[in-house]
């Protein structure tokens, strides 16, 4: 990061980034969360000074208004939003627009929950046309994470640095697999990483 006090040492004993900023570099911290397995309650939350939880996993709109940069210590915000996730559904569609995936027997929790789905359990689901159907899904949802991107700049102050990435990718189909999960697939470790500096 080029700060000479962020060093491996200086997270000891921790090994944690909150607690390294709060008490080395004397930072606020803060992280906004919208996917349910990062509620407050998970250990995610260890030293943040806000953690919050959004309403919806899927509306990083309403997550940006929740940000902050008051006092005089500079902040650092993680912000988890979910709407490339399954099912890859934007804040302003309505849940009975969702996609329905009739014969999955059951895999349709197991999908919601980030768990994969492999064309052996229905070979009917791995139909190219349904596949791509759910690809263009997911592609409408990363443009309008991209539309709430401008909103997100536009509250950060000068000189404040931004760091864009997902946590994995996800299979439409490719080496029989839909979805992500413990896959060691090649479109599974393919993530965004975009890194900047807001200057105006």
């Amino acid at each position: 990061l080029g700060v000479p006090e962020v060093s491996f040492s200086a997270m000891l004993p921790h090994l944690w980034l909150p607690t390294m900023l709060r008490e080395t570099l004397g930072y606020s911290t803060g992280a906004l969360t919208s996917m349910p397995v990062l509620n407050p309650a998970t250990p995610l939350n260890l030293s943040f000074d806000v953690f919050e939880q959004g309403e919806r996993h899927n509306d990083l709109g309403a997550l940006i208004t929740r940000l902050r940069f008051d006092g005089t210590r500079p902040w650092f915000w993680l912000i988890n939003t979910g709407e490339t996730h399954y099912p890859y559904a934007p804040a302003n569609e309505p849940e009975e627009a969702w996609p329905r995936l009739p014969g999955m027997h059951g895999v349709f929790t197991r999908l919601a929950h980030g768990q994969p789905a492999h064309r052996d359990e229905d070979p009917d689901f791995f139909a190219p046309e349904q596949l791509e159907r759910l690809r263009l899904r997911q592609v409408e949802a990363v443009r309008q994470v991209d539309l709430a991107v401008g909103a997100l700049l536009s509250r950060c102050p000068v000189g404040t640095w931004v760091t864009i990435t997902s946590d994995h990718g996800e299979c439409f189909g490719e080496g029989g697999w839909f979805g992500h999960g413990p896959i060691p697939h090649d479109k599974v470790l393919e993530v965004p990483f975009v890194e900047g500096m807001v200057r105006s």
